[in-house]
């Protein structure tokens, strides 16, 4: 029998999608419609895959998002194709994906901790959260946290809870400020040019029938809902959105780029490698109750286990490692002299003068 690892290495490579966030002056009045000027020169990502990756088949329903920003605010459009468009969640801060929803991931400062997660169903009921860091790593969810001056419609082309041919999609409009976001930027500030948050949606749908006239959960045999679908911009190659090192880079601009003008920086590479140690590290806490001192056994442990052949090696960037046996702390060089990268035992990563 396999072990079963706490936390697993991904089953696909580092290669999460750029998206350019343009800066955007002009007129907006909130609705969840995106079809108005507002969004009509913004482009939308690339239609989202399943979590895992192309290992799944395509989702049925396609799901694309937009973005801009301008002084105050990062702007969020989503459309979700298809006809099964229900909701029955009113309270908000409730778990919203019990619904179908859209979900928003924000790691200002791509340290992977202390991100920002936001739901929606169709009713436009939220649930907003902050993660002091991923549930793998012993993070907390912050369900008290509200976030200040978020303003958020649904656009619904069809009707809600009533199947149909007539039911084509529906849309969401998410306001964010960055007096908010900024609380969890590396500088305490909205972004400037050229720098990017790391971001990442979801679309949880559910499989169901139509019983009299009405959306009902698919059940299986003991009663209980098939598992929902996860169709997510970027994809992380387990059932487990917060993987955020593998989530999208949003890079703003005031200038006419495209996605491939910026490129992703070379100390995000870095981490990556640093990262794939950190899977070996925990994997190996797993089968042993503790971690090693040994940059060999983990590079020997992460050939085994890694379902991913890209991932089962780490190139040679002159590691440190200082470990005791319930922590761990892995230091690399920076890809900008006199600067190192260290990624700690409860998944950090960090950036600073060597």
């Amino acid at each position: 029998m396999s072990t079963q690892y706490r936390i697993p290495v991904p089953a696909i490579p580092f290669q999460p999608p750029v998206y350019a966030c343009h800066y955007n002056t002009k007129p907006f009045a909130l609705d969840g419609n995106l079809d108005k000027e507002f969004w009509k020169d913004i482009p939308f990502t690339d239609a989202f895959p399943d979590i895992e990756g192309s290992i799944r088949p395509a989702p049925r329903f396609r799901t694309r998002a937009k973005m801009c920003w301008d002084a105050e605010h990062l702007y969020i459009g989503a459309l979700l194709e298809g006809d099964e468009i229900w909701a029955t969640l009113t309270e908000h801060d409730c778990v919203i994906f019990h619904d179908n929803d859209f979900e928003i991931f924000i790691d200002p400062d791509s340290d992977t901790q202390a991100y920002f997660e936001y739901e929606m169903n169709a009713l436009n009921t939220t649930w907003d959260l902050l993660l002091t860091k991923a549930y793998r790593d012993n993070g907390k969810p912050v369900n008290g946290f509200e976030f200040a001056g978020m303003r958020s419609a649904v656009h619904i082309d069809g009707t809600l809870n009533q199947p149909g041919s007539q039911n084509r999609s529906w849309s969401v409009e998410v306001v964010l400020p960055f007096a908010a976001l900024q609380e969890c930027a590396s500088q305490s500030r909205p972004p400037l040019p050229g720098e990017y948050y790391r971001v990442n949606f979801s679309r949880v749908q559910w499989k169901v029938d139509i019983v009299e006239k009405a959306f009902r959960k698919r059940l299986q045999e003991n009663g209980q809902p098939l598992p929902e679908d996860n169709w997510v911009w970027a994809p992380t190659g387990v059932i487990n959105i917060h993987y955020p090192e593998l989530w999208a880079f949003l890079f703003f601009t005031r200038e006419d780029k495209k996605a491939a003008d910026f490129p992703i920086p070379e100390d995000e590479y870095r981490k990556w490698e640093l990262r794939k140690l950190y899977y070996a590290q925990q994997a190996y806490l797993d089968e042993n109750g503790q971690y090693t001192d040994s940059l060999d056994t983990l590079r020997e442990v992460l050939a085994r286990i890694s379902p991913c052949e890209a991932n089962r090696t780490v190139k040679d960037l002159s590691y440190q490692l200082a470990t005791t046996p319930h922590s761990f702390e892995i230091t690399c060089p920076g890809a900008e002299e006199g600067t190192s990268l260290s990624i700690f035992s409860d998944g950090r990563t960090s950036l600073y003068p060597s």
